[in-house]
């Protein structure tokens, strides 16, 4: 076996560039793998023939190619900034409405709510999720408004903005989070209208962002909750740990374990293609590929930081 380097986090010894030509090209020659996303209809009519993919180092560098430029809606990658802004708010307290396990069920299932009274399995789920938004709607004035403005400065982009369009089609088309919604608060989980909750749910799933975007959003759990872009501490280091700790073992939902084995970075998917990850001290980086596996992950984003892993050996193992 070759001797590891003896220091790790050296990025000095690779051609970043030359590693994203590579996998760029990986991809495009598998184009067309997976299904897009059809049970919201603004995401069913995305071609499988887009992909980008960008690294944002915590000295301010930035890799990217493809179509890393090309904004899509953050969808559930959102959820990893929300779950900071409600510890921000409550604390540990967080843990006594939503868990910290892996589910074993797919993003938007009921099943378990009702064997544990009403506690999702973790904030990373739709139900949690749910339960999360509603925290933040208790706790912040003006959340809407909070949360872009929390995504411009993470990004450095104050150009973040809703699609409205795609607001409306996830609420209109999101029956089974109305189901999760009414069913949570039947337990009094929910403290706010689910209406409210539901409304602003879907708002910070179309949020739109691109692969740069995202990767520098995601910098402050590289860096042990400090923003590069802005110098705030976001979170504390340990706050950093935990949300990295979800991600790895439930932002990829179901197939948390195999991402973990396969990729083995944190990080969090979302269904309209992307996955955003962090190596820790290192960088925050981002995939898009809109053609998802039968889990909701984009397939050709996961062999791509698969790929970036196995070339780099930049893993957390």
């Amino acid at each position: 076996m070759p001797k590891p380097p003896d220091n790790p986090y050296d990025l000095s010894r690779f051609d970043l560039d030359d590693i994203l030509g590579t996998i760029n090209e990986e991809v495009r020659e598998r184009f067309g793998q997976g299904e897009v996303a059809d049970h919201i209809p603004d995401l069913a009519g995305v071609g499988k023939d887009r992909f980008g993919m960008a690294l944002a180092l915590l000295d301010g560098q930035v890799h990217e190619v493809g179509d890393s430029r090309h904004r899509f809606s953050i969808q559930s990658m959102s959820k990893v900034h929300t779950l900071t802004l409600a510890l921000k708010a409550v604390g540990d307290e967080l843990w006594q409405r939503v868990d910290r396990e892996p589910s074993g069920d797919p993003f938007n299932s009921l099943i378990q709510l009702e064997h544990e009274n009403g506690i999702p399995r973790n904030p990373f789920m739709n139900a949690g999720a749910l339960v999360t938004a509603d925290v933040i709607l208790s706790n912040y004035d003006n959340p809407e408004a909070m949360l872009l403005k929390f995504l411009q400065e993470r990004a450095g982009d104050p150009d973040i903005g809703e699609d409205e369009k795609l607001a409306s089609s996830e609420r209109e088309s999101g029956y089974r989070n109305i189901a999760l919604a009414n069913f949570i608060r039947s337990f009094k989980n929910l403290h706010n209208d689910p209406d409210a909750v539901l409304d602003f749910y879907a708002r910070q799933c179309s949020i739109g962002m691109h692969c740069v975007d995202l990767a520098r959003s995601v910098q402050y759990l590289a860096d042990s909750g400090c923003c590069p872009n802005s110098g705030e501490q976001v979170t504390s280091a340990g706050g950093a740990k935990r949300i990295n700790a979800m991600m790895m073992t439930a932002g990829t939902y179901d197939a948390a374990g195999d991402f973990a084995f396969y990729v083995g970075l944190p990080a969090k998917s979302g269904v309209s293609g992307g996955i955003v990850a962090v190596v820790p001290h290192v960088m925050g980086l981002c995939v898009w590929y809109p053609g998802l596996d039968e889990k909701g992950n984009s397939k050709l984003g996961r062999y791509a930081l698969h790929r970036f892993t196995e070339i780099t050996d930049l893993s957390v193992f």
